[in-house]
């Protein structure tokens, strides 16, 4: 059962404990989690894999019909990885950790309270690994589920239309069925607590991605070489209609921003 060896071994070690909402309740850390994962590297061996996508420290299996998103930082560097479903969107990232449990509930609480100063409605339900977040947003549903393992936290975010991320939603039980799964390669450098751990992407997504943005640079270029067209007597102008502004997109904010602009909304 994951996390039982992990945790008898550290079990003096103080956990980490929240007030309010998510306090942790009598008897809660010894909720039986399910059986399999997420699972640890050193737990299932490198041989286990499988056909799982390996991202360096976290290797998630694919949703059938799923595609890959590859969000990258303003250094060139992966930053994320979101798999899209036909319901919505998965994205799994870990993260450095304690050894005790109880990362999850204090991450929890502060994405809840980031939620609410971004005007989002914020509901706390339990899931098969204990608290999960809700918030519903003008832009998408959210939901962020998380676990607590040796020296290393994953949260998960789903995102979708409204009304897509009830806890019995396809879209929710698709990305619960990834979190089982999903093994975590933490690797033995130190990190800070609450750094994500690095994401490396395979050598064929990363020569693809290579290969896109290249093409785009080459149409790019082409497009600023092309003469101007010559100048021709302007027809009689006719008045235009009045236009709404175009939607401008927010630029990613990184770690330091609320919890929309962390994930691009």
């Amino acid at each position: 059962m994951f996390g039982r060896r992990r945790k008898n071994r550290d079990a003096e070690a103080p956990g980490l404990a929240d007030d309010g909402e998510f306090a942790p309740t009598p008897g809660e850390d010894e909720t039986p989690v399910p059986q399999g994962g997420p699972y640890d590297i050193d737990d299932i061996g490198e041989d286990a894999v499988g056909s799982r996508l390996d991202l360096g420290s976290v290797l998630v299996p694919l949703p059938p019909g799923g595609q890959i998103q590859v969000e990258m930082a303003p250094n060139g560097q992966p930053q994320a990885v979101h798999l899209v479903t036909q319901h919505g969107r998965i994205t799994i990232s870990a993260y450095a950790a304690p050894k005790s449990p109880g990362q999850w509930r204090e991450v929890a609480a502060e994405l809840a309270e980031s939620l609410r100063r971004d005007n989002a409605t914020v509901s706390i339900e339990s899931g098969p690994w204990g608290r999960e977040l809700q918030g519903s947003t003008p832009n998408a549903d959210l939901r962020f589920l998380g676990v607590d393992g040796y020296r290393w936290m994953i949260r998960c975010v789903v995102a979708g239309p409204a009304g897509s991320v009830t806890g019995d939603s396809p879209l929710v039980e698709t990305a619960r069925s990834i979190v089982a799964e999903t093994v975590v390669r933490r690797g033995q450098d130190p990190h800070p607590v609450r750094t994500p751990l690095p994401v490396v992407l395979p050598k064929a997504l990363a020569e693809q991605l290579a290969a896109a943005q290249q093409q785009q640079q080459a149409a790019a270029q082409q497009a600023s070489q092309q003469p101007a067209p010559s100048q021709q007597p302007a027809p009689p102008q006719q008045p235009a209609p009045p236009q709404q502004p175009a939607p401008q997109s927010r630029p990613r904010h990184g770690e330091s921003g609320s919890a929309m602009q962390q994930l691009g909304f």
